[in-house]
């Protein structure tokens, strides 16, 4: 089965949104008898609009991850506190290996520097290394030198 595309879903959910809005038009502006049909009809829509919506999302391949499902929303938690979460986890282990990448650019920094006072015939290379390190971790776009 092939892909749904996201403007499909979106479209869906935008429809989803739409008929809510409409429906609270017409509760606020209720008078009676006269508008009850108006808002059965929202209502109906509004049906058919969840309706289309589960249809599409069930025919597409990408699931909600189970913890999301199982942990917040059948508690009844809001699921943007897993999404928080999540990004909280992602930038630790950011931090840790923005840490890491930088003690490997210290050590090779005082490694190359120690290499050049025991063996001061290696300085050429060792200076042609250390700057292709560094060239080489700028271009990995973390915009970190690992040179001196």
């Amino acid at each position: 089965m092939a892909p749904i595309p996201l403007d499909t879903v979106d479209n869906r959910l935008k429809d989803v949104i739409q008929d809510l809005f409409e429906i609270q038009s017409s509760v606020h502006g209720y008078l009676g008898p006269e508008t009850q049909q108006v808002l059965v009809r929202k209502v109906t829509q509004l049906s058919d609009s969840l309706a289309a919506l589960s249809n599409t999302a069930s025919s597409t391949s990408a699931r909600a991850p189970p913890e999301l499902i199982h942990q917040f929303i059948d508690d009844g938690r809001n699921p943007d506190i897993y999404t928080r979460e999540f990004i909280e986890q992602i930038q630790l282990l950011n931090r840790e290996m923005k840490g890491k990448c930088e003690a490997f650019a210290s050590f090779g920094a005082i490694l190359g520097a120690e290499m050049t006072k025991a063996m001061p015939t290696l300085e050429d290379d060792v200076a042609r290394i250390l700057s292709a390190g560094s060239a080489e971790s700028a271009s990995n776009g973390n915009g970190q030198s690992t040179g001196s």
